[in-house]
């Protein structure tokens, strides 16, 4: 999983093809990274996307701008067009339908 900062997200993201899911983490985060670890075993299993990190602790002007106010926070993006927030039960087919669901509707102006 790559680690994003505020100097190359959205540069990154606009040049990402296919469907990107972006994780706004902690270092103290439990939950973070046991979201994140599903998340790499989901796409080891198949699941074609690419993933993101963002230490919000670190780049908190990005926390602020996707008004991220717990963790993990979850981001879809597709062929470099913001989708919108991903809400999920941590386990993989909660995660897969939220986003193909995310992807069902149209892109949304990035916050």
């Amino acid at each position: 999983m790559r680690v994003l900062s505020q100097f190359d997200f959205h540069h990154v993201l606009a040049e990402t093809p296919g469907t990107a899911v972006v994780v706004f983490t902690g270092p103290d985060c439990g939950a973070c990274r046991r979201v994140k670890g599903l998340l790499a075993e989901m796409v080891s299993a198949g699941e074609r996307w690419t993933l993101y990190e963002v230490d919000a602790s670190r780049d908190g002007g990005l926390a602020r701008e996707f008004e991220v106010f717990h963790l993990p926070s979850l981001f879809v993006y597709r062929d470099g067009h913001y989708h919108a927030p991903l809400h999920a039960e941590a386990a993989p087919e909660r995660i897969r339908a939220a986003v193909a669901e995310t992807l069902a509707r149209p892109a949304m102006e990035a916050p």
